[in-house]
């Protein structure tokens, strides 16, 4: 006997169908923008159902089931959402957007078509240095007056490799290889497709504050402009339980059970113990763990005890 199948109604969000298409800036000239987007909250829900059955109806709510499934890490459902983003990236920035290889990707080809004309520019204020504890980030500003000398020889530099990449394909030389000493700071598009657990991933590390400033930009962007809007509860988890989240190590927590005990003196002989406290000429040694055990004590307004 033939079954009727059954009508279904594609999942929509109003939120995000009144910007689908819509361009969100970022930096000077890089954008965001939604081509398409599959799923919603209710999409994760009825995942979850699917697979654990009436197991989770105790759960009563889709937004307690939802925020449960994110708690523990029950990823599989999460992957029943899909976006799709055209994007406009420095290829500086794209170089770290790809590591993130869980995605499909369609890059714009320089060996087809002529290099995007523009180029990240740095203000005389926006030069960066160095960071002493984080060596892959940066910390602080260059004063102002050398960022203006700097700024300019960008400009020049941008300029110079423009006309010389120019000159290449007026004088008929193969776009593939016409384009070789294009600049970091030169912008490429591309397609970019990620189901919303591995988005999450993504945005999780790149929204971090220690992430480069550059593609930190567009991770805020897409996770407070477009995802908010198109899963605002599982947004609303993902802070919780992941942006704003604490994570303690088991070395971490021995350390914080002693100085919640009032024995001060026991912290520092286990933190110690583990090698965190060797000093050098009276002063204690950089240490990367303790380092960031610190930054959790002062977060949780915990007086760090050596």
């Amino acid at each position: 006997m033939e079954q009727k199948a059954e009508k279904l109604e594609r999942p929509q969000v109003p939120a995000m169908d009144e910007i689908l298409g819509k361009v969100f800036p970022v930096l000077d000239d890089g954008f965001v923008r939604v081509v398409d987007y599959l799923g919603t909250d209710a999409s994760i829900v009825q995942a979850a159902r699917v697979s654990y059955g009436a197991g989770t109806k105790k759960l009563r709510q889709d937004r307690g089931l939802i925020r449960y499934l994110l708690r523990h890490r029950h990823t599989t459902p999460f992957e029943m959402c899909e976006i799709k983003l055209h994007v406009r990236v420095p290829m500086d920035c794209w170089r770290q957007w790809i590591r993130h290889r869980t995605a499909n990707i369609n890059e714009y080809s320089t060996r087809y078509s002529i290099a995007v004309d523009a180029t990240q520019a740095t203000g005389p204020d926006e030069w960066r240095l160095q960071a002493v504890r984080n060596r892959q980030g940066s910390e602080g500003s260059l004063d102002v007056n050398e960022g203006e000398i700097l700024s300019k020889q960008e400009k020049e530099l941008q300029d110079l490799t423009r006309r010389i990449y120019n000159e290449r394909l007026d004088k008929g030389v193969a776009r593939e290889q016409a384009r070789k000493d294009l600049l970091l700071s030169t912008y490429t598009e591309a397609y970019w497709k990620i189901d919303l657990h591995n988005l999450l991933h993504f945005l999780e590390l790149r929204m971090a504050p220690n992430a480069q400033v550059e593609i930190r930009c567009y991770a805020n962007l897409i996770g407070e402009e477009i995802v908010q809007r198109w899963c605002p509860v599982t947004w609303e988890a993902f802070q919780d339980y992941q942006v704003n989240a604490l994570v303690l190590s088991a070395l971490e927590q021995k350390v914080i059970r002693a100085l919640a005990a009032g024995d001060t003196q026991n912290a520092i002989e286990i933190a110690r113990s583990f090698g965190w406290l060797n000093d050098q000429d009276g002063k204690l040694k950089e240490n990367i763990e303790r380092a960031e055990l610190e930054d959790k004590l002062n977060l949780l307004n915990i007086q760090v005890p050596w």
